[in-house]
């Protein structure tokens, strides 16, 4: 089966489940390696694929889900499929820092003893200490206030983020490096540093079978959110964009990602999402150069989006912001545009480039 034919679809089962809408169901990858979906409550995405990985004295886990209640019955449900329990867990290996990937792995080593590894870069944002709660939110607020959004609406999107979920993210054991190899009895994993959706995000690559879990990386179907966001530094789209080019070439006969289903044809499918960048980097070029002064907020509400930014609530247009900044700060740093800084009496705003004469 083909996605969109740049990717052939291996998880079939996977594939009907995100048709119907339903949760796909446990499936054996490989021997002594298991696809186990964990939901994310009242979210698009509806689930992680965690996945399950035999070693000679238990089990190593890819990402661990969303820490909810039904998230956590559903891992264990999971696990006890396969003839497992939670207490066989010896490793946790992470691939980003987001709740939906790192929020049960303190729940795993609380019951079983085992370490959480995270790349280092994504292990500095984790688990802020809570006195400095206040001073996140504050410099939430400013950053979206800065690029345009509206003050009442930008307190409102702060309040509408968890801070007690902020505050539980479980710290890592173990900080990973690019071209790590993980050292655990009967395993053969390499971290891939792929920065972009975050500034540590790692796939984890598997010589021996020629796997790659891509975590939210590389997805068969829709393109991950690369954002530019308060703590962001640099420029995550072009960093992004490295790491597309950085797994091609790769020997993978097959990609595990963490959302929507397995896949084949990596180097396609690694095209047709940098493909997309180079199109709606001329999208947003464009946008700026019909709408001079215009600030992030007000490009994003021009642009073309999967739906109407009139049907956007404010968490998704938070989101919309925040990719629209990522296409706007590689624009710059290319000089296509220029940033005029916010001031006191207004919020940054962009402003083409005028061609040399």
């Amino acid at each position: 089966m083909t996605a969109d034919a740049t990717a052939e679809i291996t998880g079939t089962a996977q594939w009907r489940a995100w048709q119907d809408g339903v949760l796909p169901p446990v499936e054996r990858v490989r021997d002594g390696l298991w696809s186990l979906p964990v939901p994310i409550p009242d979210n698009p995405l509806r689930y992680v694929l965690v996945y399950a990985l035999e070693l000679r004295d238990g089990l190593a886990l890819i990402d661990a889900g969303w820490d909810a209640d039904i998230s956590w019955q559903a891992l264990n449900d999971g696990l006890a499929s396969i003839g497992h329990d939670v207490r066989d867990v010896r490793a946790v290996l992470v691939t980003h820092n987001h709740a939906d990937h790192l929020g049960l792995a303190g729940r795993v080593r609380e019951a079983s003893g085992a370490y959480v590894a995270l790349h280092e870069l994504d292990a500095r944002t984790v688990g802020p200490e809570l006195d400095t709660y206040d001073k996140w939110r504050r410099g939430y607020v400013g950053h979206l206030v800065r690029h345009g959004m509206p003050g009442t609406d930008a307190h409102t999107t702060a309040d509408a983020i968890d801070p007690d979920r902020l505050l539980r993210a479980p710290r890592p054991d173990v900080l990973l490096q690019d071209g790590e190899r993980i050292t655990l009895p009967g395993l053969d994993l390499r971290v891939v540093w792929t920065p972009g959706h975050s500034p540590g995000h790692s796939c984890f690559y598997a010589p021996d079978r020629q796997l790659l879990f891509s975590g939210d990386h590389v997805l068969p179907r829709i393109t991950p959110s690369i954002g530019y966001l308060l703590q962001s530094v640099g420029d995550p789209l072009a960093d992004f964009l490295r790491s597309l080019d950085k797994l091609t070439g790769y020997d993978v006969a097959e990609v595990l990602p963490a959302h929507e289903y397995r896949f084949r044809q990596l180097d396609h499918r690694l095209a047709h999402i940098a493909r997309h960048h180079t199109e709606r980097l001329a999208e947003t070029l464009a946008a700026v150069t019909a709408s001079p002064g215009a600030t992030a907020w007000q490009l994003a509400a021009d642009l073309k989006w999967s739906r109407s930014w009139r049907e956007f609530g404010l968490q998704q247009r938070r989101f919309a912001l925040a990719e629209t900044l990522a296409h706007l700060k590689l624009l710059a740093n290319r000089g296509e545009i220029t940033e005029h800084p916010a001031t006191p009496d207004g919020p940054a705003h962009w402003t083409p480039v005028e061609p040399a004469a």
